[in-house]
């Protein structure tokens, strides 16, 4: 079964997400490492989006038709995304490649790594996002 269709043995489970950044071509460039770095394999590219998947979950970036309201995590709607790591080394690693980074920043600095409580990456990517990286136990 194709990814684009439901599976009803991932009932409850997400489907897809679909991002939207104000410059494409900046955002590729972190997501493609980010995803990339998380075995995510590239799924689709056309004008105006890339797609990447991993199992039964896809995400898709696109290029935003309104770049005159810039995201904003503490509006109502999406605050952040979250995804496992492999390891806490993964975590580290993630952690080193964002300060590395100039589209993106690690977040709450003075308690990393445990700014939630638990062993994980906060950082912001382009166009301000919130991603996080969860370490395991």
């Amino acid at each position: 079964m194709g990814h684009d269709h439901a599976d009803p043995e991932y009932a409850g489970r997400l489907h897809h997400v679909e991002l939207s950044a104000s410059n494409l071509e900046r955002a590729v460039d972190f997501w493609e490492w980010w995803l990339g770095e998380l075995g995510y394999e590239p799924k689709s590219e056309w004008d105006g989006g890339r797609s990447w998947t991993n199992g039964s979950l896809y995400i898709v970036l696109v290029q935003a038709e309104d770049t005159d309201h810039p995201f904003d995590r503490r509006a109502p709607g999406l605050d952040h995304l979250a995804f496992h790591a492999r390891s806490r080394r993964q975590v580290d690693e993630f952690t080193a490649g964002v300060r590395n980074r100039s589209d993106a920043t690690v977040l709450f600095e003075d308690q990393h790594p445990y700014a939630g409580g638990y062993y994980a990456l906060y950082c912001e990517g382009p166009d301000g996002m919130k991603i996080e990286l969860v370490g395991p136990e």
